[in-house]
């Protein structure tokens, strides 16, 4: 608890920006955890972000001041709990869509 806590004062704000679709940018990032053209998924201090597309890839990565910027088609985002296990989050929203 303590170190979700020191999470949420490293980067007390956090937004998410989306441009036409075309670009988002996320403050409040606290690691990358995963990336590739189609998903990106990043930690944050109020839950892990998804963001899935199509050509996606980083226009800014500043991690000292938890910015993170991304360039492609956004088909969506969201943020999964942290207390469910990596299983249920490598099925994405379109798995859970279509069980």
């Amino acid at each position: 608890m303590e170190e979700r806590t020191r999470m949420h004062k490293q980067f007390e704000r956090h937004e998410v920006t989306l441009f036409n679709r075309q670009a988002v940018q996320v403050t409040g990032v606290l690691n990358v955890e995963s990336f590739d053209a189609h998903e990106f998924v990043l930690q944050t201090g109020y839950g892990l972000l998804v963001i899935r597309g199509d050509n996606l890839h980083i226009k800014t990565l500043n991690l000292e001041n938890g910015i993170v910027s991304i360039e492609g088609m956004v088909f969506d985002l969201g943020y999964f709990d942290e207390k469910v296990p990596a299983t249920e989050k490598a099925k994405g929203f379109f798995g859970k869509l279509f069980k």
